[in-house]
């Protein structure tokens, strides 16, 4: 039964269409949200780094 049901759905122009199309947005949703996720760890390290920086003067300068 598992393979007639699946020769019925890849059999059907439309739904094949339809992942397609499915498919590329959801391959476009994962490229934005890998993009964002790498300009973030950026800004973490950038942030990060310019919290270290403030530490080390504050340090240096006496009590």
């Amino acid at each position: 039964m598992a393979k007639a049901l699946l020769g019925h759905v890849h059999s059907d122009v439309r739904t094949s269409s339809v992942l397609a199309v499915e498919n590329r947005r959801l391959r476009r949703r994962v490229d934005d949200l890998e993009a964002l996720v790498l300009r973030l760890q950026a800004d973490n390290d950038r942030l990060r780094a310019a919290a270290r920086a403030e530490r080390a003067v504050e340090d240096l300068q006496p009590a």
